[in-house]
C-alpha cells in the first residue's frame, strides 16, 4: 500500500503547460485519446511511407524493358529486383539514426521530413529515363524517409495502454492497404497513353514519361498529408521532469533508491541485450524477407507470359487483384483483428497464420492451368487470404516489439526493427527477381519446373519464421 501511494504522484501528475507530451498524457487520462483525428494522422503518415514502397511493382517490368538494358526477356526480372532493393538498402543505412533523432527531438519532425522526402524523390523516380536514375531515386527515398519506425512508436504513445492494440492495428491496416493500393495505383495509372488515349494523347508529356502519373498522384497525396501533419500532436515530453520521474518509478520497481544519469545511460545501452525485443525483431525480419519477396514475385509472375509460367496479366488485372485485397485487409484489421488477437494471443496467432500460409502459397503455380472467370475468382481469394495473413503476422509482431521496451527507447527500438527489416527487404526483391528469372529459364525441368521452385523457396523462409516463434528462441517480456 505504501509503495502504491508513493507511485501515484510520480506516474501522474505535474503536467507542464507548454509540453506537448503532457497534453497527450492528459488526453489519455481523460480517455479522449481514441479519436478520429489521431487515427487519421496515423493513416496519413503510414500511407505516405508505404504507397511508394510497392506502387512500382505492376509497372517495373515494363519500365526496365523500356530502359533497354536487359539482354533477354528472362533477365528483366533481375534488373527489376535491383530497383526494388535500392529503397530498402537506403532505409537500412539510416533507420536507426532517424529513430534516435525521433527519441531526441520528437516524432513529429521526423514524420514530416519523411513525408516531404516522398514528395520530392517519388516524383523524380517517375521521371527516370534509365536504370541508374531509377535506382538512385529509390535509394535516396529510402535514406531520407525515416517515418515508419517513429510512427509505430507514436501509435503506441498516443493511446493509453489498453488501446495500444488499436494503434498498432491501425498502423498495420494502413501499411497493408498502402502496400496493396500502391500497386493498384501503379497498375491503373502507368502507361496512361495506352490505356486512356482520349485523355492522354500520344506524343505528349505522359507518352515520354509513361510511369510518372502514379508517382505524381502519390506525391500529391504526400504533399497534402505533410500540410495536415503540421497539426499532428507530439507525444515526446520536452522537459526533464518526465525523464526523472520515469527513472525514479523504475528504481522503485527494482527496490532501489538510486536512479542517476549513469544508470539511465546504462539502461539505454541495454536495448541490444533486451532479448524479448531482439528475438521478436529477428522473427519480424524473417517474415519481412518472405513478404517483400512474395510481393515482388506475385506481380512479376502474374505479368509474365504463359510460356514462362506466368498468368499473362495486364497491369490493370494486377491492379484489380491488389485493390480487392486492400479492401479485405482494411475490413479485417479494423473489425476482426482485435477480437482474434485477444482470443489467440499474438504469439499463437503468428504460429497459426504462418502454418496456414504455407499450403496456400504452394497452390499458386497451379493457377496457370486455370483461365477466365475461374482464374479471376481463385486468384482473388488466394490473394486476399495471403495478404490478410501477412498483415496479421506483422501486427502481432509489432505488439510484441513495442511491449518489450519503455517509451524513451521506443523510437530507437522500432527503428532497429525497421533497419533489420530493410536489410532483409534489400535481399528479398533482388534474390526473388533473380530466382524468378532463373526459374523461367528452366520451365521444362522434371523436378519443380519453373515457378514451383520460387514458391517453394518462399515457403522455406515462411517455415523458418514459424519455427523461430517457439521457445527457446522467442522470449516474451511480461
Amino acid at each position: 500500500m505504501e509503495e502504491e501511494t508513493f507511485e501515484k504522484p510520480l506516474l501522474k501528475k505535474n503536467y507542464h503547460e507548454n509540453c506537448p507530451g503532457c497534453k497527450v498524457d492528459q488526453a489519455k487520462e481523460l480517455k479522449k485519446d481514441v479519436s478520429f483525428r489521431n487515427l487519421s494522422y496515423i493513416w496519413l503518415a503510414v500511407l505516405c511511407g508505404t504507397l511508394p514502397v510497392a506502387s512500382f511493382f505492376p509497372f517495373v517490368y515494363f519500365m526496365v524493358k523500356d530502359f533497354n538494358i536487359a539482354e533477354t526477356e528472362e533477365d528483366i526480372s533481375t534488373y527489376a529486383g535491383y530497383v526494388g532493393s535500392s529503397m530498402m538498402l537506403g532505409r537500412s543505412l539510416t533507420s536507426i539514426l532517424w529513430g534516435m533523432i525521433s527519441d531526441r527531438y520528437g516524432r513529429k519532425p521526423v514524420i514530416i521530413i519523411g513525408i516531404i522526402t516522398v514528395v520530392i524523390f517519388n516524383t523524380l523516380f517517375g521521371l527516370s529515363t534509365n536504370l541508374w536514375m531509377a535506382v538512385s531515386m529509390r535509394f535516396l527515398l529510402g535514406c531520407l524517409n525515416g517515418l515508419l519506425g517513429p510512427i509505430k512508436a507514436y501509435a503506441t504513445e498516443i493511446f493509453r495502454e489498453e488501446e495500444q492494440a488499436l494503434g498498432l492495428s491501425t498502423v498495420v491496416a494502413a501499411w497493408g492497404v498502402g502496400l496493396v493500393i500502391g500497386p493498384a495505383l501503379g497498375g491503373y495509372l502507368a502507361q496512361p497513353v495506352l490505356k486512356y488515349p482520349h485523355i492522354f494523347p500520344k506524343g505528349s508529356f505522359w507518352d515520354r514519361f509513361p510511369y510518372f502519373l502514379p508517382c505524381f498522384i502519390i506525391s500529391a497525396f504526400a504533399f497534402a498529408s505533410a500540410i495536415a501533419c503540421i497539426w499532428l500532436p507530439e507525444t515526446l515530453h520536452n522537459h526533464k521532469d518526465s525523464i526523472e520521474s520515469t527513472k525514479n518509478v523504475e528504481a522503485l520497481e527494482v527496490g532501489s533508491s538510486e536512479a542517476d544519469k549513469d544508470r539511465m545511460i546504462q539502461r539505454d545501452k541495454s536495448i541490444f541485450r533486451n532479448w524479448p525485443l531482439m528475438s521478436s525483431i529477428i522473427v519480424y525480419c524473417i517474415f519481412s524477407l518472405h513478404d517483400v519477396a512474395y510481393q515482388e514475385v506475385f506481380s512479376l509472375w502474374a505479368l509474365s507470359p504463359l510460356r514462362l509460367g506466368g498468368l499473362n496479366f495486364t497491369t490493370d488485372n494486377v491492379g484489380n487483384v491488389l485493390a480487392i485485397s486492400g479492401v479485405a485487409i482494411l475490413i479485417f484489421q479494423l473489425t476482426l483483428y482485435r477480437s482474434v488477437q485477444k482470443a489467440c494471443g499474438p504469439i499463437n496467432l503468428v504460429r497459426i497464420t504462418g502454418v496456414l500460409s504455407i499450403p496456400l502459397l504452394q497452390c499458386f503455380p497451379f493457377m496457370t492451368m486455370l483461365s477466365g472467370f475461374t482464374l479471376d475468382i481463385v486468384i482473388n481469394i488466394a490473394s486476399i487470404l495471403k495478404n490478410v495473413m501477412i498483415e496479421t503476422i506483422a501486427t502481432s509482431l509489432f505488439l510484441l516489439q513495442n511491449k518489450a521496451v519503455k517509451q524513451h527507447q521506443r523510437g530507437t527500438a522500432n527503428s532497429i526493427a525497421m533497419t533489420g527489416m530493410s536489410i532483409f527487404k534489400t535481399i528479398g526483391p533482388a534474390s526473388a527477381g533473380a530466382l524468378l528469372s532463373w526459374s523461367q529459364k528452366h520451365i521444362n525441368d522434371f523436378f519443380l519446373p519453373g515457378t514451383h521452385i520460387v514458391f517453394l523457396a518462399l515457403n522455406i523462409v515462411e517455415g523458418l519464421g514459424v519455427l523461430l516463434m517457439f521457445k527457446p528462441f522467442l522470449s516474451v517480456k511480461n
